[in-house]
């Protein structure tokens, strides 16, 4: 049953939006305030024939919840936002079960080597790929060979290749679609600059599974009155294509006007994103993306896991109050540096993966150890700037803003550039949101940024500590001396 809201209420939008790690579905006003959010975990299943998120028990939780937040808000749409590392290989029927035709893959499992030895020759050029060919299964042309080369059959049998914001689409609407920011997002099946398909799909005959396109914004369609039925749901909802995450963000500082910027979103990954990256730099540049705004443009990108990196500095449970200047001003005087990487991904340091230590005078405490940490996050966020080559203003925002020495050291490291920063926390909720009045809106969408403060430490003696970490991070580790954990 269909709870009855006030006729004047204004419309809102559903956002699902799928994480590697848990699942969220907000509420959005058209304009990108989120009202109201709830979350899960996503589980992954051991197999076979593969480790599987759990679509099944998944699609009962978003259709319950979607249809409870129906009940409390004018829900008039719903959008999809979702990773670039999980395809979806469908039936026929959205309504058979899941509506897979194999179980979606868990893409930090390792491939078989089989696999990577046969997708290798078949991946195709930088600009083919949108990245070098990074870890384990992450991308969906990989995950495709993966499925085709163990599961021939059901693979033959397959109807629809699907982004995750896309398949959403489909059980709700039973229209199939693909999109570009999810193909753009490092699937290897989509050269962005060219506007077409990467070889790898026509040599396997996979263009058959491969849906006409839709903008992000596009209706596909109403709901189906079956699922409406079924699950309460209003049975006008208005379903949208859908949108990459990272992609949706970055929309969001396009909706409210900015224009030659840099994104830097901080998390478990740093994620930079620059439209005006020249693609040649993309292409000969370590860790670097090649990614696809809502209008199919290309956009540069540059990752780092800098989440991981500074826990492994910091520890598991980091000193709680902000980093104070006097510790930070101990730590660069006195040349203690943390070099990357502690984790298992390289980042912006070819070859550098599980090399990180502590070289000079390692942290005294918990304080120093979360300083050194703040600090070593930040020259990764300007590392990824540079790689971009970012020339125009810079918008900082993720979790890594909670303290504010760290957009404060972003804006010391590139004093040529202005510097700007967001709290609020629902970027990819807010820009899929937006998507609702792609056509209709008149003017900017409302954001609200603000300036870092001075850093409280000698520009010189910052910069000569920057130059300092650069060469030796560019260095291979003699030896590692990891901070403890605890």
């Amino acid at each position: 049953m269909v709870a009855t809201l006030p006729r004047d209420a204004p419309a809102t939008v559903a956002v699902i939006d799928v994480g590697k790690t848990n699942v969220k579905l907000a509420v959005a006003t058209v304009d990108g305030r989120v009202v109201e959010a709830v979350s899960v975990p996503n589980p992954v299943r051991p197999g076979p024939p593969w480790r599987q998120h759990d679509l099944a028990g998944l699609g009962g939780w978003v259709m319950e919840t979607l249809a409870a937040l129906c009940r409390r808000h004018p829900v008039a749409t719903v959008v999809a936002a979702g990773h670039g590392s999980g395809g979806m290989l469908t039936g026929e029927d959205p309504d058979a079960g899941d509506g897979l035709a194999l179980p979606m893959i868990d893409y930090e499992q390792p491939l078989p080597a089989a696999v990577d030895a046969a997708y290798r020759p078949l991946a195709g050029s930088f600009y083919d790929r949108g990245s070098a060919i990074m870890m384990a299964a992450t991308h969906q042309a990989r995950q495709m060979l993966w499925m085709e080369m163990a599961e021939p059959e059901a693979f033959a049998a397959a109807r629809w290749c699907l982004g995750i914001p896309q398949y959403w689409a489909w059980r709700l609407t039973g229209r199939a679609v693909s999109e570009a920011t999810c193909l753009g997002a490092q699937s290897h099946l989509w050269n962005v600059p060219e506007r077409r398909f990467a070889p790898i799909v026509a040599a396997r005959g996979w263009s058959r599974l491969m849906p006409p396109f839709a903008p992000a914004w596009g209706e596909v369609g109403r709901i189906r009155p079956a699922l409406a039925a079924r699950h309460g749901l209003p049975a006008n909802l208005s379903v949208l294509a859908g949108i990459h995450d990272s992609s949706a963000n970055y929309y969001r500082y396009q909706s409210a006007g900015l224009a030659g910027f840099t994104v830097l979103s901080t998390g478990t990954w740093i994620v930079g994103l620059s439209g005006d990256t020249p693609l040649e730099r993309l292409a000969r540049t370590p860790g670097m993306t090649l990614n696809s705004d809502v209008h199919g443009r290309p956009v540069g990108g540059a990752l780092t896991m800098g989440g991981r990196e500074f826990t492994h500095v910091a520890g598991p449970d980091p000193a709680p109050a902000p980093v104070a200047a006097a510790t930070l001003a101990r730590i660069v005087e006195r040349g203690s540096m943390a070099l990357p990487s502690f984790g298992s991904d390289d980042g912006m340091f070819p070859g550098s993966a599980c090399s990180g230590r502590i070289e000079g005078p390692p942290p005294a405490d918990p304080d120093e150890r979360k300083a050194l940490a703040v600090l070593y996050t930040a020259l990764l966020a300007a590392e990824c700037l540079s790689a971009l080559e970012s020339r125009g203003e810079v918008v900082l925002d993720g979790n890594f803003l909670r303290d504010p020495a760290f957009a404060a050291l972003v804006a010391a490291l590139r004093p040529d550039q202005s510097v700007v920063y967001t709290l609020e926390t629902d970027g990819v909720a807010a820009g899929a949101a937006l998507l609702a009045t792609h056509t209709s809106r008149t003017g900017p969408a409302p954001l609200s940024l603000a300036t870092p403060d001075r850093l409280a430490l000698s520009p010189d003696t910052l910069s000569a500590y920057a130059a300092a970490w650069r060469a030796r991070a560019r260095q291979p580790a003699a030896t590692a001396t990891r901070p403890e954990e605890g």
